[in-house]
């Protein structure tokens, strides 16, 4: 990206930042709505990239997955209106706008002093999530993906320490950061990861709605390290903006297998089978915007060749 480009993005994020929080919320949500319509109706690229991946988790007919891209697309644009405002939000509104699913799977480890792994996939609002999590007592820590330009990466840091997360960066930060979250979560802290993505090109060979795919391997390696209790999360909204409720679904605790081979394997793809159970509930609030299965990468990318295993 130039740096002209990259002067651009940040002054564009900036302006539309400031203008969602000063405008009244109603409009704020239908602007955004409306947006969404306008990007599905020309079938933007990243429009087409969420269609594609919608099109894996069920055998829809041509109407119902145009249908469901269109929800898809008002719903990932209903996530930047609360991440643009979420910070004039009062606390009270962030906590009492949450609905869980089988909390005491996160409360009772962290309440015992054991340290708690949340993967969860791009699904609703995981900045929400994170900041009910600590508004209700858990110390969390994440890991974010270096965005350019350097001052758009810092604003988005700067925005979720504000709710009260640890941010780490996933690249060109200071010392080891499995080594800080592991450490994090030994004094019974919580990590939370994006998980159903692969950046590294490192990622575990699993299987999501019978198609091949790369996950993170990170969420594994650290309950395999920690021993802390591995359970992941989807994400889902209900109800109509601006009234509208975040829905926080904790699902079985993975335990690490008794025979250690095949351990992060085995691991990663129940973690998968996880996000599945979520994503196939609530598939109009996944927001997986970019190229996820191996048969749909570019014919020249180096996770095509790479070996998957269940």
């Amino acid at each position: 990206m130039s740096a002209f480009s990259e002067q651009r993005q940040l002054w564009l994020y900036s302006t539309g930042w400031s203008a969602v929080q000063n405008m009244p919320e109603r409009a704020a949500y239908a602007s955004f709505r409306a947006i969404a319509d306008l990007s599905w109706r020309r079938r933007s690229p990243s429009v087409r990239r969420l269609e594609m991946n919608l099109a894996r988790v069920n055998d829809w007919s041509p109407s119902e997955l145009r249908e469901l891209t269109r929800a898809g697309a008002r719903s990932y644009m209903r996530y930047w209106c609360d991440a643009f405002r979420m910070s004039e939000w009062r606390h009270e509104r962030i906590i009492d706008s949450v609905r869980t699913v089988n909390e005491e799977r996160l409360r009772e480890p962290l309440a015992a002093g054991r340290g708690v792994i949340v993967p969860l996939p791009h699904m609703g609002n995981w900045d929400w999530a994170g900041a009910w999590a600590c508004l209700t007592g858990a110390r969390l820590a994440t890991v974010a993906e270096r965005l350019r330009p350097e001052r758009l990466f810092e604003r988005f840091v700067s925005y979720r320490e504000a709710l009260g997360m640890t941010v780490l960066p996933l690249t060109g930060g200071d010392g080891d950061i499995m080594g800080s979250l592991a450490n994090h979560l030994h004094g019974g802290g919580l990590v939370c990861l994006p998980a159903e993505r692969d950046l590294s090109r490192r990622g575990v060979g699993v299987t999501l709605f019978g198609q091949a795919t790369r996950m993170p391997a990170g969420s594994a390696m650290l309950a395999l390290r920690t021993g802390a209790d591995l359970v992941p999360v989807t994400l889902s909204y209900e109800g109509r903006e601006p009234g509208h409720r975040l829905v926080v679904k904790f699902h079985e605790r993975i335990d690490i297998p008794e025979q250690p081979r095949d351990r992060l394997a085995v691991m990663t793809q129940q973690i998968a089978n996880a996000f599945e159970a979520g994503i196939r509930a609530h598939p109009e609030d996944w927001h997986m915007t970019q190229r996820l299965f191996l048969a749909d990468l570019e014919p020249d990318d180096p996770r095509r060749a790479e070996p998957v295993t269940r």
